[in-house]
C-alpha cells in the first residue's frame, strides 16, 4: 500500500498568523520552527513512501526548503488542510493508495500514532477515512478545561460509537462531565489527534461537497465527511507516557517547550 504523508501549512491562520514559522526553543537551547519540528516528526514514521510540505505561501516554502523538506505548492483557495491535500494530489499527480495528512502544528506527534493509523487502514480496506484519538490523561483534560474557562479554543475532542465510527468532533470538551466526577483518570474523553488518512476517492469526493454548517461553526474540516453521511473511523492510539498537544494558540508554545524538555 503506497503511502504518502502530506503536511499542509498555511501562513494566514486566524488564531495565530504565521504559526508554521513560530519558533520553539529546544532543550539544548537551539530553536526550530514549528513546521521544521513537524517535518522531523513525520520523517520518523516508518513505512511511508514520501513526505511533503504542502503550502501556498512562499515564506513557508522558503523556510521548509532551507531545512531540506520537499515542498509542493498548492492553490491559495484551499480552505483547510484536507482541501490542500486534495489539491496537491491532483495538481502534482501524486501516486498513492493512502494519503496521510499530518497537520503542521503537531510537533509532538509520536511516530506510532501515524503507524497505527496506517495499519488500521491496511486492515480495514472498507474504511475511506480514519483519524487517531488518544484517551485524555488528567493533565491533558486539565488543559482542555483551562482553555475553555479562559475562552480559548484549544484542542478537539471526539465522540465515537461501538464500532469506533465518529459520532461528532468538537472544540468543546465532550462528553460533558460533572465537575464532581472529574477526579478519575478513566474519564471517557478522547483527544482528537489532527491526523487523517484518506483513500484518494475520499479526497476527490470531499472537494465536491460544499462547506457544511457544522464544519463552518466548529471550524473542523472533518465534519464535512460526517455531514455528507461518510464514516470516519476513529483509531484509538496509545500515548505510552508521551504528552500530546498541538500548537493552537500562542500560549501553547510554552506547553510544548515544557514537553520537549521532558523528552530530552
Amino acid at each position: 500500500m503506497k503511502t504518502v504523508i502530506l503536511i499542509p501549512a498555511r501562513y494566514a491562520s486566524t488564531r495565530y498568523p504565521g504559526k508554521p514559522l513560530a519558533m520553539l526553543t529546544l532543550p539544548d537551547g537551539t530553536r526550530k520552527s514549528l513546521i521544521h519540528l513537524t517535518w522531523e516528526a513525520a520523517l520518523a514514521v516508518r513505512g511511508v513512501d514520501g513526505v511533503h510540505v504542502v503550502t501556498d505561501d512562499d515564506r513557508i516554502r522558503d523556510a521548509a526548503e532551507a531545512f531540506g523538506a520537499s515542498v509542493l505548492m498548492t492553490s491559495d483557495t484551499c480552505e483547510n488542510g484536507t482541501e490542500r491535500c486534495a489539491d496537491a494530489l491532483t495538481r502534482h499527480g501524486i501516486d498513492a493508495d493512502l494519503i496521510v495528512n499530518v497537520q503542521g502544528d503537531a510537533p509532538l506527534t509520536p511516530p506510532w500514532f501515524v503507524e497505527d493509523l496506517i495499519e488500521a487502514m491496511r486492515v480495514d480496506q472498507a474504511a475511506e477515512v480514519a483519524t487517531p484519538v488518544v484517551h485524555c490523561d488528567a493533565l491533558t483534560y486539565g488543559h482542555f478545561i483551562e482553555d475553555r474557562q479562559a475562552g480559548r479554543v484549544g484542542g478537539t475532542t471526539a465522540v465515537f460509537d461501538a464500532k469506533q465510527h465518529a459520532m461528532y468532533f468538537s472544540k468543546e470538551v465532550l462528553p460533558y462531565i460533572d465537575p464532581g466526577k472529574r477526579m478519575s483518570d478513566d474519564l471517557p474523553v478522547y483527544h482528537h489527534v489532527g491526523i487523517y488518512a484518506y483513500r484518494p476517492a475520499a479526497l476527490a469526493a470531499y472537494v465536491g461537497w460544499p462547506t457544511g454548517r457544522m464544519e463552518r461553526l466548529e471550524g473542523l474540516e472533518q465534519l464535512r465527511f460526517l455531514e455528507n453521511g461518510r464514516a470516519v473511523r476513529c483509531v484509538i492510539v496509545e500515548a505510552r507516557g508521551r504528552v500530546f498537544w498541538e500548537l493552537n494558540n500562542p500560549n501553547d508554545v510554552a506547553r510544548i517547550e515544557t514537553v520537549l524538555r521532558g523528552m530530552a
